[in-house]
């Protein structure tokens, strides 16, 4: 079977410029909003999966769903240091007794627009355990109402600029620095004075959690279990990664959403593209003749016809593509259902990602393809030549 030169279709493309430009913008959008969705959840998700040590423990009152509404007191923190397995550093156990709360903080060029923030009390362990640096200013003194915010934080919120102030507790708190905490949610935070914050919220001798670090892997699993089942402590242990990847359900509406409304529109561009290669087959009768009495077969026809709306799809995912590529790294943020708070990340544009857009785009151009393609294929020679 003689296959009928990809020029003849690149030809009928460049031909109908306005048809081909007006159906592959329109496939672009499609794949332009299921790209920025994904893009979104992406982002979202590297944000929260990188977010803690794979040996970091988060211990909380049992029953805890998050940070914000656990209590653990003084007492239990004690204990949680005395335990085997907990790491070291300069003879020092790795434990981090913390307090979380909420503070409101306006958007940056809308100050009607307030969100609720992530406010960690920590104590210089805790410092000491993340992977975090200044980049802007310096730490706070622990004896002074001083925080330092993270950088997520500070490119969407206003009053996060060094030497703003922050109030909550007692009083008004300075921005002393911001820290960069990589891809993590800590960027989304505000950090204080742990034992200074404690009080000034009234907490007494109680913290929202405790940060521990184990050995290693197995250390951790066994910490995580004589926790939990220690019923004089009455805490629950969980991994730090599990805490915060648990908090992708902020995330599912959107995704949800995104799919529904990149479904609707995938039916409509592949109706777009049927409606125009149906058009190119109406008014190539003549050509579709000559084409059969130049020997060229039906199922070469057809597959003809179909590799043109293929290819005018493609050239719509390459847009869309491309359409969505200055969301890459840009700055977002969502409300958490978990913390209650607002969690910042980038948007992540991965090669995989923009492939699946190709891999879409293509399936709705055979798909909106196949059907004009098997009519153009049927025509009888003698009907298709009566216009010469």
């Amino acid at each position: 079977m003689a296959a009928i030169p990809l020029f003849y279709n690149f030809r009928n493309l460049r031909v109908r410029k306005t048809t081909t430009v007006m159906t592959a913008l329109g496939i672009a959008l499609t794949v332009a909003v299921l790209l920025g969705i994904w893009a979104l959840v992406t982002g979202l998700q590297s944000s929260l999966a990188v977010t803690g040590d794979p040996l970091h423990l988060i211990v909380m009152r049992q029953g805890s769903t998050s940070e914000l509404v656990s209590i653990v007191t003084d007492e239990k923190f004690q204990a949680l240091q005395r335990l085997d397995g907990v790491a070291r550093l300069d003879g020092e156990p790795m434990v981090s007794n913390e307090v979380v709360t909420v503070v409101t903080l306006p958007l940056r060029g809308d100050p009607t627009q307030e969100g609720n923030i992530n406010l960690r009390g920590i104590a210089p362990m805790g410092i000491k355990m993340r992977d975090v640096s200044i980049v802007q200013g310096r730490w706070f003194d622990e004896g002074k109402r001083e925080v330092v915010v993270g950088r997520g934080l500070h490119a969407v919120r206003d009053g996060t600029e060094i030497g703003d102030k922050i109030s909550f507790g007692r009083g008004d708190w300075e921005v002393v620095g911001i820290f960069d905490a990589g891809k993590s949610a800590f960027n989304s935070e505000v950090w204080a004075p742990g034992s200074l914050a404690t009080s000034d919220l009234g907490r007494g001798s109680t913290r929202s959690s405790v940060l521990v670090r184990a050995q290693d892997a197995v250390a951790a699993q066994a910490l995580v279990n004589r926790i939990s089942d220690d019923q004089r402590l009455l805490l629950e242990a969980k991994f730090e990664r599990d805490y915060y990847a648990a908090q992708m359900t902020s995330a599912a509406p959107v995704q949800t959403l995104g799919i529904l409304v990149s479904a609707i529109m995938a039916i409509g561009s592949c109706f777009a593209a049927m409606n125009t290669m149906y058009t190119a087959v109406a008014r190539r009768n003549r050509e579709i003749g000559v084409l059969q009495m130049l020997g060229f077969s039906r199922s070469s026809i057809m597959v003809s016809f179909v590799v043109e709306s293929l290819l005018l799809s493609l050239l719509g995912g390459v847009i869309g593509c491309l359409l969505v590529l200055p969301l890459n790294g840009l700055e977002s943020r969502i409300g958490n259902f978990v913390t209650f708070s607002e969690t910042t990340f980038q948007f992540e544009l991965t090669p995989l990602i923009m492939a699946v857009g190709i891999a879409f785009a293509a399936l709705m151009g055979v798909l909106g393809g196949v059907l004009p393609a098997r009519m153009a294929a049927r025509k009888d020679v003698l009907t298709s030549l009566r216009d010469l």
